[in-house]
């Protein structure tokens, strides 16, 4: 078979709703033991950014439709993407039912495409290759694809699709929001989808080539890596896919906050400590600093566990976090992440249940 190459296409990434301020009433009911609702945005500004660093690292050109966390007019989103005109756009969205302030037992991923978009039968096969990746990935239940009448789908002038990657009222699936492995599975699946639509070779991460990059160097690993950096705070000016001295900055910034040698080139341990395929091989204490430390602290939280600030320090709040997970799950508690405790906190089942009275 022979595959398109991904650099032709211009693949829009859009996420509902905003954090700051949160859009008013998007969000889950209280959660327990974090004593605080969930706003939708924090799930869909990250699986947006996910699925566009996954686009990145296929090859594809990328455009934010929303950057900033404020939420945006829909009309305003609308104008980004007609005038920029992309290949496609994908909007992140989470679901909800009843009357939003109580947990129910709906459940599950559904994803939607508008009939009267010009490109409705594109569409409908785009939603649809993103929904069979989603389902897959995830075992979550599959709702179908469906249609739905909003002008992200309906008035942009590209084929436009919609995710909504589980209900924020359903107890279980309202903590994956918060989940990084969630997350990132959502953001990958419909990079893999948007792949298989437009006949693109898709190599999981997994599998993907990280070569060593340095000053001078430039390609679709550079993009990549701009990115990755840039939304996890570093101050990267252009995702360009030019490896200069802003990018180099950066890399020693992100090294030196990681423990590693700070020569500002990204060989396999930067690439590991910026991918995270394989955290668990690092044991983790009271005193450890780095990307590791951040998802563990954002498992944590996501099981329902305080972690206090997710700043990638291993302080007294994880430690305190760890060995309260420990304790609940049978596990020597010593709040050293060692391979068992690693082995737990991986475990979807071992996030906390909704309190019975």
């Amino acid at each position: 078979m022979a595959y398109n190459n991904a650099e032709e296409f211009l693949i829009a990434g859009n996420d509902e709703h905003g954090i700051n301020p949160p859009t008013p009433g998007k969000r889950t009911p209280i959660m327990p033991y974090i004593n605080r609702a969930i706003y939708e945005n924090e799930f869909n500004f990250w699986a947006k950014n996910y699925f566009l660093a996954d686009c990145l690292r296929v090859g594809y050109y990328i455009l934010d439709v929303k950057p900033n966390r404020q939420d945006l007019s829909v009309s305003a989103r609308v104008n980004v993407i007609n005038r920029a005109m992309p290949t496609l756009v994908y909007t992140f969205a989470y679901n909800a039912a009843g009357d939003g302030q109580s947990f129910s037992s709906a459940n599950g991923i559904e994803t939607y495409y508008s009939p009267i978009n010009q490109f409705a039968t594109e569409s409908r096969e785009l939603t649809t290759d993103v929904y069979n990746e989603a389902v897959s990935a995830t075992g979550l239940n599959g709702r179908g694809v469906k249609t739905l009448d909003i002008a992200v789908l309906s008035a942009v002038r590209v084929p436009s699709g919609l995710i909504e990657a589980g209900f924020m009222t359903n107890f279980e699936e309202a903590k994956l929001m918060i989940d990084p492995d969630y997350q990132q599975v959502i953001g990958r699946s419909a990079a893999k989808g948007v792949s298989q639509f437009l006949n693109v070779n898709y190599i999981p991460i997994e599998n993907d080539s990280f070569a060593t990059l340095r000053v001078g160097d430039r390609g679709r690993l550079v993009r990549y890596l701009q990115f990755m950096l840039k939304i996890d705070g570093y101050n990267i000016s252009s995702v360009d896919g030019i490896f200069g001295q802003n990018t180099q900055n950066a890399v020693i910034a992100f090294q030196q906050a990681n423990n590693l040698t700070p020569d500002g080139i990204v060989g396999p341990k930067t690439w590991n400590s910026i991918n995270l395929l394989n955290p668990q091989n690092r044991v983790l204490r009271k005193g450890s600093i780095g990307s590791e430390v951040k998802y563990l602290q954002r498992k944590l939280y996501s099981k329902l566990y305080p972690v206090g600030t997710i700043d990638g320090i291993f302080g007294s709040n994880t430690e305190r976090a760890v060995k309260d997970f420990q304790q609940e799950n049978g596990l020597t508690v010593d709040g050293i992440v060692g391979p068992k405790t690693w082995s737990a906190i991986q475990d979807i089942s071992t996030s906390r249940p909704f309190p019975r009275n």
